[in-house]
């Protein structure tokens, strides 16, 4: 497939993101990690840092994982790629046909996007070079095993704090999704503020090298702080209070994210994972970030909503039913 000189400079970006998380696989590569993106002068401030603000999309069709079936296949053909987003084109404009299966949402109110990401790489993850999530530990097998939630709940406790309303968490936040792939940026000389669409939550991360909230301090989004490396943002959040855990990473989770202006119109984006209690190895994920088409609107969930309600009602309804039958 053909890339255009920004589909380069930004898999240069994820080169380099991949590179800074992984010492390992700089010794084998012997390609220099700080030079990404330098062919492009970053937007500044009146303060002179990298101007990150705005509203940024970055919703893609891209899976987050390598699919199964395209393993060793690093980028996908003309072909494929065209196959891939007139199949998401198609969802999103035409009216559900006969026997399509709605489980929540019809396919045309959502927003996943149409396109893959520049240069049609088969995941969202770059490393490991093989574009999966590394395998469990044996001891977060043994955790997820233990921690199943009912089928048919008996509380609202029983249900996830994204469904409650209460939050969906980090990484969740920032990862492509179903709707709703927009984030706010606003800089000050001492702060960055992130403002996250799902569900309308923001993070407001210092600057000036303070160090985390102790370790009996912790929250739902964790504990965020940042530094400038050069003209990228990088931003390293730990402290998790474990409630809300994502692919069985909880408490002793800590991301790593990287944000760089490429031009005008494209923010790069990288995010490593790291938790040895969870994955044999850490791994990170990259796409691009594009301006929003609109401003960013309020998420209006709120906890004890119609859906949570009508989900604990027809649970309880069918256990009476089978009650009776018995």
């Amino acid at each position: 497939m053909r890339m255009s000189r920004l589909s380069l400079v930004y898999r240069s970006l994820v080169a380099a993101a991949v590179l800074v998380a992984s010492p390992a696989l700089a010794q084998t590569t012997g390609r220099a990690a700080g030079t990404a993106g330098a062919a492009l002068d970053a937007p500044r401030t009146p303060w002179g840092a990298p101007d990150l603000q705005g509203t940024w999309d970055y919703r893609t069709i891209t899976p987050l994982e390598r699919p199964r079936d395209l393993e060793g296949q690093e980028f996908f053909s003309e072909e494929e790629a065209s196959e891939r987003e007139g199949a998401a084109a198609a969802r999103l404009d035409e009216p559900p046909q006969e026997g399509d299966l709605v489980i929540i949402h019809a396919p045309y109110w959502t927003d996943a996007g149409r396109f893959l990401v520049e240069g049609g790489r088969t995941s969202l993850v770059v490393d490991p070079p093989d574009g999966r999530v590394p395998d469990l530990t044996l001891e977060a097998q043994v955790r997820q095993a233990a921690d199943r939630r009912p089928n048919r709940p008996d509380s609202y406790e029983d249900r996830s704090p994204y469904e409650r309303c209460i939050t969906r968490g980090l990484p969740q936040a920032i990862l492509p999704g179903l709707y709703n792939n927009n984030i706010h940026i606003v800089q000050t000389p001492d702060y960055v503020a992130i403002v996250h669409e799902m569900v309308h939550e923001t993070r407001i991360i210092p600057l000036d090298g303070r160090p985390h909230l102790p370790s009996d301090l912790r929250t739902w989004f964790g504990d965020s702080r940042g530094r400038w490396d050069g003209d990228t943002l990088v931003v390293e959040t730990t402290n998790f209070s474990g409630r809300m855990p994502y692919r069985g990473a909880g408490e002793n989770l800590r991301i790593i994210e990287r944000f760089s202006r490429l031009d005008a119109e494209t923010l790069g984006y990288a995010i490593t994972f790291e938790d040895p209690t969870t994955w044999t190895q850490s791994w990170t994920a990259a796409y691009p970030m594009r301006p929003s088409e609109g401003p960013l609107y309020e998420y209006a969930c709120h906890e004890g909503n119609y859906g949570l309600a009508n989900i604990l009602e027809v649970a309880r309804d069918e256990r009476a039913a089978e009650a009776a039958a018995r």
